[in-house]
């Protein structure tokens, strides 16, 4: 199994960027207000946008790289990584 990098829409549409190995899983609990303090206030309407990573490292990588970008670079790298989407290779 690998690592996945996404994008969560929320009802109030803001972002949440988060890294897990399970994408259904992680959802779910967020959906259920677990896992992340964040799902709390915002309540998950779908997972907006994912890509695999090779490791744990690259994943964190990326993810750190998403969080600083703006919300229209993240838009970009939403509609570049759709979800559902197909793994690269």
């Amino acid at each position: 199994m690998g690592w996945w990098v996404y994008v969560i829409e929320c009802e109030s549409g803001v972002y949440y960027t988060g890294v897990t190995n399970d994408l259904e899983a992680r959802f779910r609990k967020h959906a259920e207000g677990r896992g992340a303090k964040f799902f709390r206030l915002h309540k998950p309407l779908r997972i907006a946008a994912a890509r695999t990573c090779e490791s744990k490292s690259e994943a964190l990588k990326l993810e750190a790289a998403l969080k600083r970008l703006d919300r229209e670079a993240k838009a970009r790298w939403i509609t570049e990584n759709t979800y559902p989407s197909k793994a690269p290779g």
